[in-house]
């Protein structure tokens, strides 16, 4: 099963639905899909799931497949699925900014996530099978790698505390 979210944002995620509606897959798909008014033939879909729920179709998934949103990432870190992340664009009126692109990059270099920006590499992200097992605590640098992404994007000082 792929599990497809563009989370809890008000601004539709479109691009992303339009990606994943495009899939030719045999596989059951499941999407929550937020404001968007795209829908994706033969899917199981929602506009909103409870956090319980959500957490049910991540760790029953082959694939998670959202938008780079830090609680998306971490949802799906955490119950060891490495996401495949499409970043909400300010240029398409997704986002206020393009902050999911600069931590999705991050993220995305240190192998914790597989980054797509359209529809073709959707496809080969799922070609490939983007299912390697990540763990949140795999990357023990992340919580302090968060941190000071927070302070310099916000240009203010976070506090950094020593991994235990």
């Amino acid at each position: 099963m792929i599990f497809v979210s563009v989370g809890t944002h008000e601004a539709p995620f479109d691009r992303l639905l339009r990606a994943v509606g495009e899939l030719r897959i045999d596989e059951e798909l499941v999407v929550q899909y937020g404001p968007s008014e795209v829908r994706c033939d033969g899917a199981v879909e929602f506009d909103y799931l409870p956090f319980d729920s959500a957490v049910d179709y991540v760790r029953g998934a082959r694939v998670v497949v959202t938008h780079a949103g830090v609680g998306s990432v971490m949802l799906a870190l955490a119950n060891g699925k490495r996401p495949v992340v499409m970043a909400r664009l300010r240029q398409f009126g997704e986002h206020v900014d393009d902050h999911q692109l600069e931590l999705a990059s991050r993220l995305d270099a240190a192998g914790l996530v597989e980054l797509v920006g359209d529809g073709a590499s959707l496809t080969m992200a799922l070609a490939r099978g983007a299912e390697a097992p990540a763990r949140a605590d795999a990357a023990p640098w992340l919580g302090t790698a968060l941190r000071a992404y927070l302070a310099e994007t916000l240009g203010e000082p976070v506090a950094i505390q020593p991994e235990r």
